[in-house]
């Protein structure tokens, strides 16, 4: 029986030697990189950053967007014993500068539209710049260039227990920490979500998240490269035709996003069929003819997605209830996950065969879960977790690690939940979020958050504390609300605002029907522009 390595490059160099003429990474519509080519890519790059001086432990930055080369310089970083440093395109260059000083990345790749980021900074501890397009140096030795075909005889020792990745959140609590992820910790995880929903050499994943991000990192990249599956990528920017597309072209058979994106598909395409007036609305307040068209409109959803998914994954940040009822009647391949930047990341999950409403699943294998001080009533408490996946701690920060990891190894996840009794998770916010009604009563923002988001007219919204009350700041679809009601523009031009007033009223109104007492709203704030979000697109609640 073989003896398998829990490292990066001992899984990705399996998955060759089983796959090596088959796609691997590339972008929409164009030749992809076979197994055999990618593992060539990535010798030659270890050679390259070994002629620059790069050894095991040193920390080497990674700035771009989704493109194939992302993850050759991942795997060639962590395949020679060097620590990835992967860092969100969408952080500013004082956030990207912080990094890199907080890390100490003496080399960084970068793309081409992140070059300009760079120049701005000064930053006396990074000694090489690289493009990501081609391998470049644009600053630092630009004596030593890349050769592709040039391979070093180095015999590269890495091992379970070393450091692979250090991870920079974007979270919604205000100061990012670096997530110190070993190989262990990354490879057991992929491991587990392995188990969970198997992958076959012939799936092809659709890529839409940003690399950066654990999620997309572990689950979008290294799930389907450790299984011979293959990764596509989209040049343009992401819209609406771009998707269409690629969609029609890939015939994803995988796909990880968050909820908004899925989200924004329901409200925009599924649900005003349903809402028009005549025979479709008449028979949608039936229930039992609700879920025949649900499952007609899951049809032609699936259809839009290429046909042939067999997996949808959501994770990021929670669904909302009224979609996710939408897509299980619908039979759409939902599942569920749940973890976070500091577990590599998945804790829990389903498959689309065991996805349950409102439940992310019951932990994945190899981790435990369990509620610490729950409430003897609703079982809510604090969601701690153990396994491999965990992470090493925060970089330089021992007391910041000491707060979320216990002596006997439970990861304290700061999110509130309760289990089934067979096991199945649901998550009921996080526990700084929760707000303490006046009679000692555990209000969860984000339930008040999904009925508001489900009113007509709603894109999105944040409940929060103020003297003592509710407040929704409500973020409306001021040019819905405009298209809807052309005609009285014409003859009103204050009628934007006149509208918005009286859907506050209709919104607090109808809201507070159906919350109880003390979760009722005091007032209706409109967010003229869209919240500031994380890259799995949760709001920054810390701004607010």
């Amino acid at each position: 029986m073989e003896d398998i390595k829990l490292t990066i490059p001992f899984l990705f160099n399996r998955a060759v030697d089983n796959n090596s003429e088959r796609p691997s990474l590339s972008y929409v519509s164009e030749a992809p990189y076979t197994y055999r080519e990618a593992q060539n890519l990535v010798k030659s790059l270890m050679s390259f950053l070994h002629r620059l001086g790069v050894k095991k432990g040193t920390k080497v930055a990674i700035l771009g967007e989704n493109v194939p080369n992302w993850g050759i310089a991942y795997l060639a970083v962590t395949g020679m014993g060097a620590v990835a440093v992967p860092i969100l395109p969408g952080f500013s260059a004082v956030e990207t500068g912080n990094v890199i000083q907080h890390s100490e990345a003496r080399c960084i790749f970068v793309s081409e539209k992140q070059v300009s980021k760079m120049q701005a900074l000064s930053l006396p501890v990074l000694q090489h710049t690289i493009t990501l397009e081609d391998f470049e140096v644009i600053h630092g030795d630009r004596s030593v260039y890349y050769r592709y075909g040039d391979y070093d005889n180095n015999a590269y020792k890495v091992f379970e227990d070393d450091l692979a990745a250090l991870i920079y959140t974007s979270g919604t609590t205000g100061k990012s920490k670096g997530v110190m992820l070993t190989h262990m910790n990354i490879c057991s995880n992929v491991r587990s979500a392995g188990i969970l929903q198997p992958i076959r050499n012939t799936d092809r994943f659709l890529s839409l998240l940003p690399l950066s991000h654990t999620y997309e990192n572990t689950l979008g990249l290294l799930l389907p490269l450790f299984n011979g599956a293959a990764v596509y990528y989209v040049r343009q920017a992401i819209a609406p035709s771009v998707m269409l597309k690629a969609l029609a072209e890939v015939r994803p058979t995988m796909m990880l996003t968050v909820p908004m994106i899925i989200e924004k598909i329901y409200k925009n395409r599924i649900a005003p069929v349903f809402k028009k007036k005549g025979i479709v609305s008449k028979l949608y307040r039936n229930k039992h003819f609700r879920k025949l068209l649900h499952r007609l409109a899951g049809r032609k959803l699936l259809k839009t997605f290429g046909g042939e998914l067999r997996f949808f994954g959501v994770g990021g940040a929670k669904l909302d209830p009224v979609v996710e009822q939408f897509l299980l009647d619908a039979k759409f391949p939902l599942a569920i996950g749940y973890g976070l930047t500091e577990t590599a990341p998945l804790l829990a999950g389903t498959s689309p065969k065991t996805a349950r409403w409102q439940s992310t699943g019951p932990a994945i294998d190899g981790v435990e879960l369990k509620i610490h001080n729950a409430d003897s009533e609703t079982g809510i408490g604090e969601i701690w977790a153990r396994g491999n996946n965990v992470m090493a701690g925060y970089y330089k920060e021992p007391e910041a690690t000491a707060e979320v990891i216990t002596p006997d190894g439970w990861f304290r996840t700061g999110d509130l939940g309760c289990l089934s009794t067979d096991g199945f998770l649901s998550i009921k916010g996080r526990n700084k979020n929760m707000i303490l009604g006046s009679g000692g009563e555990n209000i969860f923002p984000e339930d008040i958050e999904s009925l508001i988001n489900n009113f007509d007219h709603v894109l999105e919204s944040l409940v929060i504390e103020e003297n003592g009350g509710l407040v929704a700041l409500v973020h409306f679809n001021v040019q819905e609300i405009e298209q809807k009601y052309q005609d009285v523009y014409e003859k009103f031009t204050d009628y934007s605002d006149r509208k918005i007033e009286d859907l506050k009223f209709e919104l607090q109104e109808y809201v507070n029907k159906q919350v109880s007492k003390f979760a009722r709203l005091q007032r209706i704030v409109h967010q003229p522009t869209p919240f500031e979000k994380t890259a799995t697109q949760k709001i920054k609640r810390y701004l607010y």
